[in-house]
């Protein structure tokens, strides 16, 4: 196997002393960690487009841009954002750690540098966010459809499942989605939201899914943010099968299928992967679909479908 095979991890270390950049190289190395070097915030800037680091250790006081301002930089820019810096100071002052807070650290590092400090900071803080990084790729990829809502009904975070339900339920309503709100739920799904409020006193979460519609099921879970709600939204078209859907629709078989499996959330090569054939025949049904049911848009096609259900 490669040397890469058994690194634990890529880290930058970016200070313009070159005592400091030796002793941490050398611990780092010894650790089995991949080890980048920069000596100043621009270059360090610079060399993070090529390769990016599963941490930064970042001085506050350097040459050039210091450390905040090359902080600031990297949590301004969508594609390094996510990458945990902890900064190393000799200053002590509580307005500077703070201010190092503030521009988006997770922690710090007082010099004079002690070795086995610094693995321990490293290792906690790879591990917090590899799993972070896991958990977020599980939902973004996953069919688990939530949002996190306020009283209000404002929408401060979702799964794409959970977008992509909203989008179904607003066609079943015959709601715009393009002058829709995007922020907020709808108008069926937030009377229904509001009133559970009133009703459970803002103290419980709702146990059992409650059907707004034919085929649109939501369940109110606690959420550890003070202030807000987990919503769980689920299909209920248990209703549904080929069969059926073929009767009610004149559809063939096959076409039943498909419409069944995009009512899934499915897109058209899970659909080929799950029927055996390829993305292009699937779109190609898909089209009959459209066609039959006078629709345009696989949204409206499982608006169609539910109405008829």
């Amino acid at each position: 196997m490669t040397e890469a095979a058994f690194s634990n991890g890529t880290v930058l270390i970016v200070d313009d002393t070159p005592g400091n950049l030796a002793l941490l190289s050398d611990t780092l190395s010894e650790a089995n960690y991949r080890v980048l070097v920069a000596t100043d915030g621009s270059s360090a800037l610079e060399q993070i487009q090529y390769i990016k680091p599963d941490i930064i250790l970042l001085d506050v006081m350097m040459p050039g841009i210091d450390g905040f301002e090359t902080c600031s930089r990297l949590k301004a820019d969508p594609a390094t954002a996510a990458i945990p810096v902890l900064f190393m100071t000799g200053l002590s002052e509580l307005e500077n750690l703070l201010r190092g807070f503030g521009e988006g650290a997770l922690d710090y590092i007082v010099k004079p540098i002690r070795p086995a400090e610094v693995l321990a900071r490293i290792e906690v803080h790879l591990t917090q966010t590899r799993n972070l990084l896991r958990a977020e790729q599980l939902l973004n990829h996953g069919e688990f459809a939530a949002l996190a809502v306020d009283a209000g009904g404002q929408i401060h975070w979702r799964t794409p499942a959970g977008a992509r339900w909203l989008a179904d339920f607003k066609a079943f309503q015959g709601v715009d989605v393009a002058l829709d709100s995007d922020s907020v739920l709808p108008e069926g799904m937030l009377g229904w939201f509001q009133r559970w409020l009133r009703q459970s006193g803002r103290t419980e979460a709702d146990s059992e899914p409650h059907r707004l519609v034919p085929g649109f099921a939501v369940t109110v879970n606690a959420c550890e943010q003070p202030g807000e709600y987990l919503l769980l939204l689920q299909r209920d078209d248990a209703q549904w099968s080929p069969q059926t859907l073929r009767e009610r629709l004149k559809l063939t078989f096959r076409e039943a299928e498909i419409l069944m499996w995009i009512a899934r959330g499915k897109t058209n090569k899970e659909i080929g992967i799950i029927l055996s054939t390829s993305p292009r025949t699937v779109n190609k049904h898909l089209e009959h679909i459209f066609e039959k049911l006078g629709v345009s848009t696989r949204a409206a096609a499982v608006a169609l479908a539910m109405q008829r259900g």
